[in-house]
């Protein structure tokens, strides 16, 4: 074994872990606000990095709430974010979320946790595609 890829001692392993589908309905208000805070334009519908909120921050908290991920929010380091979409949402639309461990490793004392969400409009539809890397240290 190389030491580069195993998952961390005392530490179960949850890559391949799925979570349960989280609704989200997009208010036009919340949207607008996270639009002028980031200094877009609010009229110009959802701004693309409110992903952050209905994609990953709708399904995020299940990861760090489960107690088999033991994922430790005090060492926990937000290192990557990346998103892609089909299409963006509108203001009111009901979307959901559904996050998935894609890969639980450790690394130089470090473990690495990816997750990924998919997004879906209400006709069942692809939306978002988010993958955040988490970095817990020792």
């Amino acid at each position: 074994m190389s030491g580069t890829s195993e998952v961390g001692a005392g530490v179960a392993g949850v890559a391949g872990r799925t979570y349960p589908p989280v609704t989200f309905r997009i208010e036009p208000e919340r949207a607008a606000a996270f639009a002028r805070a980031i200094g877009a334009d609010p009229g110009a519908g959802v701004p693309p990095t409110f992903a952050a909120v209905y994609s990953l921050g709708a399904t995020a908290p299940q990861l760090f709430g489960d107690a088999e991920a033991a994922v430790d929010f005090a060492r926990l380091l937000h290192a990557e974010q990346e998103f892609t979409w089909a299409r963006h949402p509108r203001p009111s639309e009901t979307v959901t979320s559904r996050g998935r461990v894609a890969s639980d490793v450790n690394r130089r004392g470090m473990r690495f946790v990816t997750f990924e969400t998919e997004t879906t409009d209400a006709a069942g539809e692809p939306l978002c595609h988010s993958k955040a890397l988490f970095v817990i240290r020792s």
